[in-house]
């Protein structure tokens, strides 16, 4: 159920409200909002009577939520969520670009990455410092130094960073670093670490599991949203199907969908989506006439020479032509691309 408050409740009845829900043994939500307050309720085994809360001072109504990711669901919070990342935002009308190598492999790769992204447009600089592979005798990251040569790329930039989180150990490491920790597919329901994200106060990019439903997919992100961390955007990044022509089936139709299930920003991964070079600007066009709220691309300096991924990794002029493309799809659609680059 969704406790929504009148636009001038007090503190006090705010609380008044809180309080009854905790008194019957359920977890009680605040739910940020331009206009007004709501409180979630969740832990319920079955249907509250509205009654229960509609007379208390302050409230405006008492409604229902069918969905079973409730803190995420549009029925509880109808405005699109904006993540403000130190001044970069995710949501809303803007779409915004993140880009750069699979991995950190070393201070003049990332340096050269991070201010050819910047001056193709992109806002946030993507960079593995650890790097879980399928074989455990691939590159793994340069860890720790990884991160550091990222923190001197965005001295240097200005651009915020974006960087995998591994498990749950390495969370206080990378949260000191990074300003968006991202959830790669394989830990989309690595539930311990979903657990430990929601009582971060940092910004979540969360990956659509390989075989995942868009409901475990939404489920996943209710897992950190209901400890406290309302930053989450979700992202589609292509799913495992019968095609062995790609690396994976980018799932164009999530995008639209999830826009209208949930509030949170939606991102596409092209470059995980399709896997194949050649291929991944059309993907990353897609993306964006389909809604998206931001891409999130690999570009690598020498692609053909790159650690990891540099099949499906843009060159910088690659990725500088495909910015030029997404600007103007983006105006014909009516949403302004954050592309200082181009302004």
């Amino acid at each position: 159920m969704l406790i929504v408050m009148k636009p001038h409740a007090t503190a006090e009845q705010i609380e008044a409200v809180r309080q009854k829900i905790q008194s019957m043994g359920l977890s009680a939500h605040s739910i940020p909002g331009a206009q007004r307050v709501a409180i979630g309720i969740t832990g319920n085994r079955g249907a509250l009577e509205a009654e229960l809360f509609i007379t208390m001072p302050g409230v405006a109504d008492a409604v229902r939520v069918s969905q079973p990711f409730k803190l995420v669901s549009r029925e509880v919070k109808e405005e699109d969520t904006v993540i403000d990342v130190g001044g970069v935002l995710l949501g809303g009308r803007q779409i915004a670009v993140m880009a750069g190598p699979c991995s950190v492999e070393s201070k003049e790769q990332i340096l050269e990455a991070a201010f050819a992204v910047k001056n193709a447009g992109a806002v946030i600089l993507r960079g593995g410092a650890f790097k879980p592979r399928t074989s455990p005798y691939e590159f793994q990251g340069l860890r720790e130094e990884g991160l550091k040569l990222l923190a001197l790329a965005r001295e240097r930039t200005g651009l915020k960073i974006v960087t995998e989180i591994k498990d749950t150990e390495t969370v206080p490491m990378v949260a000191a670093y990074a300003d968006i920790l991202q959830v790669g597919a394989r830990n989309m329901q690595n539930f311990s670490l979903l657990e430990k994200l929601g009582s971060l106060d940092k910004p979540v990019l969360l990956k659509r599991g390989l075989s995942a439903t868009l409901k475990e997919l939404l489920m996943a992100a209710e897992y950190i949203v209901s400890r406290g961390n309302h930053r989450v955007a979700l992202c589609e990044r292509g799913i495992r199907t019968f095609e062995t022509m790609t690396r994976n089936t980018l799932d164009i139709n999530a995008v639209p969908v999830l826009k209208t299930l949930s509030h949170l920003p939606v991102v596409v991964d092209p470059s995980h989506g399709i896997g194949l070079r050649q291929h991944v600007p059309a993907i990353a066009r897609a993306g964006v006439a389909a809604g998206a709220d931001a891409l999130i691309i690999e570009v690598h300096p020498q692609p053909d020479k790159a650690l990891s991924d540099g099949h499906q990794s843009l060159s910088t002029t690659e990725f500088a032509t495909l910015m030029k493309q997404l600007e103007g799809i983006a105006k014909a659609i009516q949403r302004p691309l954050v592309n200082p680059a181009l302004t």
